[in-house]
């Protein structure tokens, strides 16, 4: 695979990974628009980890506190933050783990990988979210994410199976109908997509180790390190733009590719 298309392919999943225009729809895109060919699960799980790598980087506060909360959220203690947050982000991951292992062992993943399926998922998801951030209190707080709010987001979290929804963009709205405040609600989102992401690249990880050969592993090497890169700079970018805005300028770009799309799938 050329460099450019290695950089082309890590940048864009780097930027569209956490904001919520969907980084999935756009890299199923990207061989049909552009007449390169598909990268393949191996670069896929590379630019995965590099995504990965970003916002436990950003959210590194967080993490450490998750992951020393861990042992007692596993032993059934919820009594500290980082016990009740490791135990949320389990309980949010656990819907989306199990539809896309279905979704994946069934096939039916590979058959919602369409220019009209994206097309309508952009549209529509991206309309939902601008009308749930527009109506959506801003009341609530990090701290105030409970097992509820977790399950809650967790079921909104399987629709981004769906390519084109936005794994950001559907559990942003998630939190939003809940009453987070935009920038809480998409940290929140954020630390969700750790395990979500974990869990994917171990699934595909582990399909593809055996084809993995020297060139490989340097081609994915340099995805993983392009896309940990630019989701850093998007993620931080993002999240400070949320401290001044809304969502709507993210909406109006997946309603105009949306409609191109459409146009497109139905001319």
């Amino acid at each position: 695979m050329s460099l450019f298309q290695l950089i082309l392919v890590a940048v864009i999943q780097g930027i569209t990974e956490f904001l919520p225009i969907s980084s999935s729809g756009h890299l199923i895109l990207l061989p049909g628009l552009t007449g390169l060919g598909d990268q393949g699960q191996v670069i896929d799980v590379a630019v995965h980890i590099g995504t990965l790598g970003a916002v436990i980087l950003y959210f590194w506060a967080d993490v450490k506190e998750g992951l020393i909360g861990l042992p007692r959220a596993l032993t059934g203690r919820i009594d500290t933050p980082g016990a009740r947050l490791a135990l949320g982000l389990i309980v949010a991951t656990i819907p989306t783990v199990i539809a896309g292992a279905i979704l994946h062992f069934t096939g039916l993943s590979d058959a919602l990988r369409s220019v009209t399926v994206i097309g309508w998922t952009m549209l529509l998801f991206g309309l939902l979210l601008y009308w749930v951030d527009q109506r959506g209190e801003q009341v609530k707080r990090t701290d105030d994410w409970g097992l509820r709010d977790a399950l809650f987001m967790g079921l909104w979290q399987v629709l981004s199976l769906i390519p084109g929804t936005s794994r950001s963009g559907i559990t942003i709205t998630g939190s939003r109908q809940l009453g987070y405040r935009r920038e809480d609600g998409a940290r929140i989102a954020m630390l969700m997509s750790i395990p979500t992401i974990m869990a994917s690249g171990i699934l595909l990880g582990a399909e593809v180790a055996i084809e993995t050969n020297g060139q490989v592993a340097r081609d994915a090497g340099i995805a993983a390190a392009f896309a940990f890169v630019s989701g850093l700079l998007a993620l931080s970018i993002m999240m400070r733009f949320l401290r001044t805005t809304s969502f709507t300028p993210y909406v109006i770009y997946r309603v105009i590719l949306g409609l191109i799309l459409l146009g497109i799938a139905y001319s």
